[in-house]
């Protein structure tokens, strides 16, 4: 059976060389295709210390925890909820919040605390800290909340219902950045990224604010700026026409492209573009092509290696775009020979029998490959953390 995804060396350098350039693209000016978002945060490399109310929107979760960051880092509170509901018609800015508020009602929350939100969606960072929705994606369309702050609202509508006594302090992260910030918890790389690969994808670090010429001379802000890339709308070369297609039949059309390449929430449908004569059902998604690679017996052979052919090009395509960001970093910082990579989501840690495969060990292997082809002497660690999002959320708050 031919391999429709299969993707040599020279095509993968291709695709992280074209990241590399959106990427300086994006640092120059806003509103391009990557749009390298700097988040006016100075997460402090250590000495953080205090207690924060945290809440994590993601795709499918919402979480709310009070996090104790010092001597040692502790959750001392969690509650969480399935929060797909987001994703129904007619769902409006007050669901949200009442939804959250029945999650938030659940704790015992420190008196007078400040929030750390860390915020799965694309959102524009204001200088206090707080930030605004550009679009919702992944699915959600909640209306009239584009172009707005984020967390006031919610802190003020929270205070109002619940009496919850909130300071008013809120840092509104996106869930890459807090993974960049808990990736600090291990000290000594030269340079840092942050990753998710779940259901959507993504990827953030550090540049120094003299390197990022759209935030030059900006008054007040200086040192290093964390930077989050929304990545996931990378159009990258050397996608299939199963991936056009799949872009053709999306709500959000000619956006997200690498996203929709890669990420859990459209494997299934790159999958059902494969055979779109088999009467596959509509939510066939990542986890039905994780039981046929993990189940091969049950499933028609042509199936089974499909989905491994879609789940190979996934890892394969992460890594690409991991080369691409090296790259930048390489030019940022010239020095550089150690970059920690914190990894968040589940199908990056996913595993699958078919050719007792790993998401990771795929990435490990191409990044391999690609940096010693790109001629960067520069070694790349893949870690994880525990409730990344909720510890990075926090040190964005209490910094």
């Amino acid at each position: 059976m031919s391999n429709p995804f299969a993707l040599s060396t020279g095509q993968l350098l291709d695709i992280a060389n074209d990241l590399r350039q959106k990427v300086e693209t994006g640092l120059q000016k806003d509103g391009t295709e990557i749009k390298c978002l700097p988040t006016y945060i100075h997460p402090k490399k250590d000495g953080i210390k205090g207690e924060a109310t945290v809440f994590d929107l993601g795709g499918t979760n919402f979480r709310a925890a009070v996090v104790s960051v010092g001597e040692e880092t502790k959750i001392t509170g969690l509650a969480e909820k399935d929060i797909t509901e987001m994703k129904t018609a007619g769902f409006t800015e007050t669901d949200l919040y009442n939804s959250e508020a029945e999650t938030i009602k659940q704790l015992t929350l420190p008196a007078n605390s400040s929030i750390g939100y860390c915020f799965s969606y694309p959102a524009q960072p204001m200088l206090n800290g707080d930030a605004e929705l550009i679009v919702w994606t992944k699915g959600v369309n909640i209306p009239g909340m584009a172009g707005k702050p984020i967390g006031a609202p919610m802190v003020k509508y929270l205070n109002e219902t619940l009496n919850a006594g909130f300071n008013g302090k809120i840092a509104v992260v996106n869930d890459t950045i807090t993974s960049l910030f808990a990736g600090l918890a291990n000290p000594g790389y030269d340079a840092y990224i942050g990753l998710i690969v779940g259901t959507g994808t993504n990827m953030a670090t550090f540049f120094p604010s003299d390197y990022i010429p759209k935030i030059a001379g900006m008054e007040g802000w200086s040192g290093e700026t964390p930077v989050n890339l929304e990545s996931g709308n990378h159009n990258p070369p050397h996608l299939t026409a199963f991936d056009a297609k799949v872009d053709e039949e999306s709500d959000n059309k000619g956006f997200q492209r690498f996203e929709k390449a890669i990420s859990g929430m459209y494997l299934g449908r790159v999958f059902r573009a494969v055979y779109p004569n088999d009467g596959l059902d509509e939510s066939l998604d990542a986890a039905a092509l994780s039981r046929m690679m993990n189940n091969p017996a049950d499933y028609k052979s042509d199936y089974v290696e499909t989905a491994f052919q879609i789940y190979e090009r996934s890892a394969k395509l992460v890594a690409a775009s991991i080369a691409g960001l090296v790259l930048n970093l390489n030019s940022a910082y010239p020095s550089i020979k150690t970059i920690q990579v914190l990894a968040e989501g589940s199908l990056f840690w996913s595993k699958v029998k078919t050719n007792d495969a790993a998401f990771v060990n795929i990435v490990n292997a191409t990044i391999t490959e690609l940096l010693a082809e790109a001629g960067i002497d520069a070694t790349v660690q893949i870690s994880r953390i525990a409730n990344a999002n909720l510890i990075g959320a926090a040190m964005s708050v209490l910094s």
